[in-house]
């Protein structure tokens, strides 16, 4: 398997968990590491993420991790029932449409996150702090294609200058058992270390 995602990619990095969890071995290459390289000879978008699996090219973020949980089915990260799957997919959808998306396309540009940005991410994850009190993870107490969601967004936080009050503890100590996971950190490039450090 070939992987091509920016080093910066918010979706390139929630790929690479997922490839982690399943333990999968995958060349993960930067497009832009080479100028001859043209992305769009594999998609019609030129975007990252782009999935190779054999004759098979896969892009669009959801497309992606959707096809590498049914494709290597040990651990699932999506609920075996249609209506635990169909709640995943929703919530993967609206972190896309408030933050996500827009997230990643001031990463992919350069830009700093805007004041309204800002303030949807630090009321938003202030609402979602009673979940985590109630249970380890975004769907429960088994990690999930959620948490490869959200881990990438709350690692870049403070490299985004948002910084979550006291309210947002459980929000923190979620971000922190993402954090500690081997295939977490396993799924770390060079820069995304440095932006934690």
């Amino acid at each position: 398997m070939k992987l091509y995602a920016g080093s910066n990619c918010l979706y390139g990095h929630a790929c690479r968990i997922v490839l982690k969890e399943k333990d999968v071995d995958c060349d993960v290459l930067d497009p832009a590491a080479d100028p001859e390289f043209d992305l769009t000879e594999l998609n019609p978008y030129g975007e990252s993420p782009t999935l190779i699996d054999r004759e098979l090219v896969l892009y669009g973020d959801n497309v992606i991790t959707e096809f590498l949980d049914e494709r290597l089915p040990h651990p699932p990260l999506m609920p075996l029932d249609p209506i635990g799957r169909g709640r995943a997919r929703l919530l993967v959808a609206r972190l896309q449409r408030d933050w996500l998306n827009e997230v990643k396309r001031l990463l992919d540009e350069g830009k700093p996150l805007n004041k309204k940005l800002k303030k949807s991410l630090w009321d938003g994850l202030l609402a979602m702090s009673p979940i985590f009190l109630a249970q380890r993870y975004a769907m429960g107490n088994e990690f999930s294609l959620v948490d490869c969601y959200l881990a990438p967004l709350l690692w870049r936080l403070s490299a985004m200058d948002v910084t979550l009050p006291r309210q947002g503890q459980a929000v923190m100590d979620y971000s922190e058992r993402l954090f500690e996971r081997s295939t977490f950190q396993a799924s770390l490039n060079s820069l995304e270390r440095d932006m934690n450090t």
